[in-house]
C-alpha cells in the first residue's frame, strides 16, 4: 500500500485515461476517504474524522498543478488527462468547487486539449456543490461497485452512514452526463464471502446502469496489491460478457483488465 506524497504527479499510463497527470487533493500523509474499500491500493481508511481533517489550501494546491504543467509543457510532455485521484476522495476537499473552477483556467491556456478527469466515490453529491463541480468537467467518473446495499457495504465500507439508495438517488441529478466505473471482484472479507459478478448482484447492477444511462461504463477488476487478502481478480472474457450486457442498453462500455 501506498501514498502519493505530492500534489501533482506523474503523468503516468492508466489503462483508462492514456498519459494521465493525478492530481491529489488529500494530505500526503493520511488517505481521506468516506469509503473504506476492500481493494484500495491506498490501503485500508484509517483517518476517519475527515470533517476536522486539515486540508491544503485551494491556492496551495491550484500553485502546484499549474508550475507542473508548466513544467511538462516546457518539456514537451504529453497528457491526455488531468486525473483527480490521489490518497482518497477528492470531493472532500471543502474548495473542491474553487479547485475545478480555476484548474479549468489554467487547463485551457495549457493544455487545452487535456480532459478533467475525476474519480469519485459518488458519496459527497448530496452537496450541490459538488455535483455543480462534477459536471463542468468532461469525465465525472461515479463508482459503482454493487448492485445491493448489502454488497456496497461489504466492498466500499463506507466510513459513514450512507446506502446505495441515496448514493444512486444522487447521481440521478446528473441526468446520464457522467461515467460509470465499477471494479467487479470475488473473494472472503470478515468470514463473508460475495461476488459482485453473481447473477444476484448483476441484475440488479445492470438494473442501475439502465435507469442511470451515464454517456459511458468502465468495467476493470484487480491490478495492485490490495488491504484485503482472499480476493480473486475478474479476467477480461468474464467482464466483456457483462460489458456487452450494458451495450444492450445502448450505452458504451469498455473494459480494462
Amino acid at each position: 500500500m501506498f501514498l502519493w506524497e505530492s500534489i501533482a504527479f506523474g503523468p503516468i499510463h492508466s489503462r483508462r485515461l492514456g498519459s494521465s497527470l493525478g492530481i491529489n487533493v488529500s494530505p500526503t500523509d493520511v488517505k481521506i476517504c468516506s469509503f473504506d474499500c476492500i481493494y484500495c491500493e491506498c490501503g485500508w481508511t484509517l483517518e476517519k474524522d475527515y470533517q476536522s481533517t486539515h486540508f491544503l489550501p485551494a491556492a496551495t494546491i491550484l500553485q502546484a498543478i499549474e508550475e507542473k504543467l508548466k513544467q511538462c509543457r516546457q518539456d514537451n510532455v504529453p497528457i491526455d488527462s488531468i486525473t483527480f485521484s490521489g490518497n482518497g476522495e477528492p470531493t472532500l476537499h471543502p474548495d473542491f468547487l474553487q479547485i475545478i473552477d480555476n484548474l479549468i483556467i489554467i487547463r485551457d491556456h495549457l493544455y487545452p486539449n487535456a480532459v478533467i478527469t475525476c474519480l469519485t466515490n459518488a458519496t459527497q453529491l448530496q452537496k450541490e456543490e459538488v455535483r455543480l463541480a462534477l459536471l463542468k468537467i468532461e469525465n465525472p467518473m461515479l463508482k459503482l461497485d454493487a448492485g445491493t446495499d448489502e454488497l456496497l457495504q461489504i466492498i466500499n465500507r463506507p466510513t459513514f452512514p450512507i446506502t446505495l439508495e441515496e448514493i444512486v438517488t444522487e447521481m440521478k441529478k446528473f441526468n446520464g452526463k457522467m461515467m460509470i466505473q465499477t471494479l467487479f471482484v470475488r473473494g472472503e472479507v470478515d468470514g463473508v464471502d460475495f461476488d459482485n459478478t453473481a447473477e444476484s448482484n448483476l441484475s440488479k447492477w445492470l438494473e442501475i446502469i439502465k435507469l442511470l444511462n451515464p454517456k459511458r461504463v468502465v468495467l476493470y477488476s484487480l491490478d495492485r496489491e490490495t488491504p484485503a487478502h482472499h480476493l480473486t481478480k475478474i479476467y477480461k472474457k468474464e467482464l466483456e460478457t457483462i460489458a456487452d450486457k450494458v451495450r444492450n442498453f445502448g450505452i458504451e462500455a469498455a473494459v480494462y483488465e
